[in-house]
């Protein structure tokens, strides 16, 4: 029996602006889609929290959704997904969750070395869900990882060009290509950001795997018993909503349009 969420807002939630890089996916493979984002941005940085500090922040985070309408939820944070998901799904039975990860798995198909650069916050690299999908996909391959401190402040404080971004990123990344990896995971979502310096970096020699449109797509079949269609005549509206404050929440609208309008829009594809 098919249900009809064709007005329903999907929700996205995320530590602060990273997940922006999968609502840009969402609007990119399902235009005709309402979405409400959610940004802890107040307790960003989430990877250096315990875990039960990120279910508690999660969890409050996904109440605020559901009461604001969102029918299906995307957790659109690696360290959230795997400090919380299984929690939540057990909690709330009723609402369809979709969990973002690092993708080993595609990394493990695209690399022709198998030597393969992770890079992470310190708590999804240390989390059981990545470890099983590790040792699932990737136990005859080389995995080099590395914990990204201090990437997630500077995407949220936008300074992605700054020296700074890229004295961090030559540091992490150096030993990645030293070792003579081919592909790159980006197992945050605030990375896919960080891109086009990673490319110049590395000069293009490694592939970098961005798992955010593998997500939305999931995130479609996980829909495929849903009517996605949206009224002729009918302008859905995006929200966007900080727990930092109100101005922060139109900081990131405004970033979010830029980014569907083509100003620093991460290339994907």
């Amino acid at each position: 029996m098919k249900n009809n969420l064709g007005k329903t807002q999907i929700g996205i939630f995320d530590s602060g602006l990273g997940g922006l890089s999968v609502w840009s996916e969402v609007v990119r493979l399902m235009p005709n889609q309402p979405t409400i984002y959610f940004a802890d941005a107040a307790n960003c940085p989430y990877g250096g929290k315990t875990e039960d500090e990120i279910f508690q922040l999660t969890e409050k985070g996904i109440k605020w959704l559901l009461k604001s309408g969102a029918r299906i939820i995307i957790i659109a944070c690696n360290t959230a997904t795997g400090a919380a998901i299984e929690q939540l799904r057990a909690k709330y039975p009723e609402v369809p969750f979709v969990g973002i990860e690092p993708a080993i798995k595609k990394a493990v198909e695209n690399s022709s070395n198998g030597i393969i650069g992770i890079m992470a916050t310190k708590f999804t690299l240390q989390s059981k869900k990545y470890l099983n999908t590790k040792n699932r996909y990737a136990k005859n391959c080389k995995v080099i990882e590395q914990v990204g401190e201090g990437l997630v402040e500077l995407v949220e404080n936008d300074e992605i060009n700054s020296d700074k971004t890229t004295n961090l990123l030559i540091k992490y990344l150096t030993p990645m290509i030293e070792e003579g990896a081919d592909t790159l995971v980006l197992g945050c979502t605030h990375y896919p950001f960080l891109k086009e310096r990673i490319k110049e970096i590395t000069n293009n020699k490694i592939e970098i795997i961005d798992p955010a449109p593998y997500v939305v797509k999931h995130t479609i079949d996980i829909m495929g018993n849903y009517s996605l269609e949206k009224e002729n005549g009918c302008r859905f509206k995006y929200q966007f909503h900080s727990t930092k404050s109100a101005k922060h929440s139109h900081y990131i609208r405004k970033r979010a349009l830029e980014i569907i309008n083509g100003n620093g829009k991460e290339n994907n594809n």
